[in-house]
């Protein structure tokens, strides 16, 4: 899959015009949604040009997308399931407890909320919707396809508790985490750096996208039901 004697330049252009009029097309068809009053079935294009716009993107280069690798395991995929949950309960377990205590301590100390105990009022909506909606897609558009197109020209040279990472998979966490200002500013999006390195992480280990797409969707879950719990978000939200 890694290229001998790629363009760096033409590969950076390419990854900025793809990543810039992707997110631009997704803040048209958000603006248009909750501010013209389109109907909400038109938020089915988010997912859909995260997961197509890199296969357009190799069909169009001559590539075989599958090499990158935009596509999930086969259900019988025994090692790629078994990898990925393997590495998500790993890192699940170091991370958990040092979150949930640091989030505590900032949404009580810093934020000035208080621990209200209420649960989303659906919790299989909320993970069918962090999952096929958010992770999945956007595990497609920036793992799948921008690190490792980023890795053919910013050559791994890191070995990190068993995956081969290089600057492309810190350029391509960069711009996991701005690209969500471009859709809607919030001045933590800063903060989504530090996660997507777990997902970047996860694909360099595991060689598919289905671990940090596990992962992604685990983190989304979690930050959503603690922010009802603390009365952040609604239950119904």
């Amino acid at each position: 899959m890694i290229q001998v004697g790629v363009n760096k330049g033409a590969v950076i252009r390419e990854i900025v015009a793809i990543w810039l009029l992707t997110l631009l097309a997704i803040r048209a068809i958000v603006a248009l949604v909750e501010g013209a009053g389109l109907p909400e079935i038109f938020l089915a294009a988010v997912p859909i040009l995260f997961m197509y716009v890199p296969v357009w993107v190799c069909w169009f280069r001559g590539v075989d997308s599958f090499d990158y690798p935009l596509y999930l395991p086969r259900f019988d995929d025994k090692e790629a399931w078994s990898s990925a949950l393997w590495v998500n309960g790993m890192a699940i377990g170091v991370i958990l407890l040092p979150f949930l205590i640091g989030y505590h301590f900032w949404q009580t100390l810093v934020m000035g909320f208080q621990y209200e105990g209420l649960w989303p009022e659906s919790p299989i909506k909320l993970i069918g919707y962090q999952l096929f909606f958010v992770a999945i897609p956007e595990e497609f558009f920036y793992r799948a396809y921008m690190q490792s197109r980023l890795d053919e020209v910013f050559r791994p040279k890191w070995r990190i508790f068993g995956a081969d990472l290089g600057w492309g998979w810190i350029l391509t966490c960069l711009l996991f985490a701005f690209g969500h200002s471009i859709v809607l500013f919030q001045w933590w999006h800063f903060a989504i750096f530090f996660p997507s390195l777990v997902f970047g992480w996860m694909r360099a280990r595991t060689g598919g996208i289905i671990a940090g797409a596990l992962f992604h969707a685990w983190s989304n879950i979690t930050v959503s039901i603690l922010d009802t719990l603390y009365g952040i978000l609604p239950p119904s939200s």
